[in-house]
């Protein structure tokens, strides 16, 4: 996810402080992985030196100055086009997986077993993700949709792959 795109498209409905904007991003899209105050802060820094938000005013109120950002015309057109742009689909054709179930076939270890215990922590989270779909608003439910049809794909892999243990090691250890 890019952080700074996510901050400018919040910044188009008003202007706000940093504190707002990482409040916001974690109750929109950090449920997961909140964001660090450091991380908000160097990145309006970033956007701010490239003329993509600019400080729309610094309030005190008795405490520390609090900087308020705005989006520019060149912060809108950069989420514009960041919007307009597809995501790069990921194939995974170097897969943590396959590269574990080669090295135990290489060095006499159980891919058997690797699989097995793989197999559970996916079907461990599954569940864990279909209990937070159940009880989660629209949002978390899509999340959690994405999630699980990931870890269903990954299942079908990790059967296909255990179907064929003995084929791919004749392949890999002859």
């Amino acid at each position: 996810m890019s952080i700074g795109h996510t901050l400018l498209g919040l910044l188009e409905s008003g202007p706000r402080h940093g504190y707002d904007l990482k409040r916001t991003f974690d109750e929109k899209f950090g449920q997961d992985r909140p964001l660090h105050y450091g991380q908000v802060y160097s990145t309006m820094s970033r956007l701010l030196k490239n003329g993509l938000v600019e400080v729309d005013g610094v309030e005190s109120e008795g405490g520390p100055e609090r900087k308020r950002y705005a989006i520019t015309d060149a912060g809108i057109t950069d989420v514009s086009q960041w919007l307009a742009q597809p995501e790069k689909p990921e194939p995974y054709l170097q897969s943590t997986l396959y590269t574990k179930v080669v090295l135990a076939l290489l060095t006499d270890r159980s891919a058997a077993e690797l699989l097995d215990t793989q197999r559970s922590a996916h079907l461990r989270m599954m569940r864990i993700l279909t209990d937070r779909k159940r009880q989660g608003d629209l949002a978390d439910q899509l999340i959690c949709d994405h999630a699980l049809f990931h870890l269903e794909a990954d299942l079908r892999w990790l059967e296909l792959t255990a179907a064929r243990l003995d084929q791919l090691a004749k392949v890999v250890a002859p």
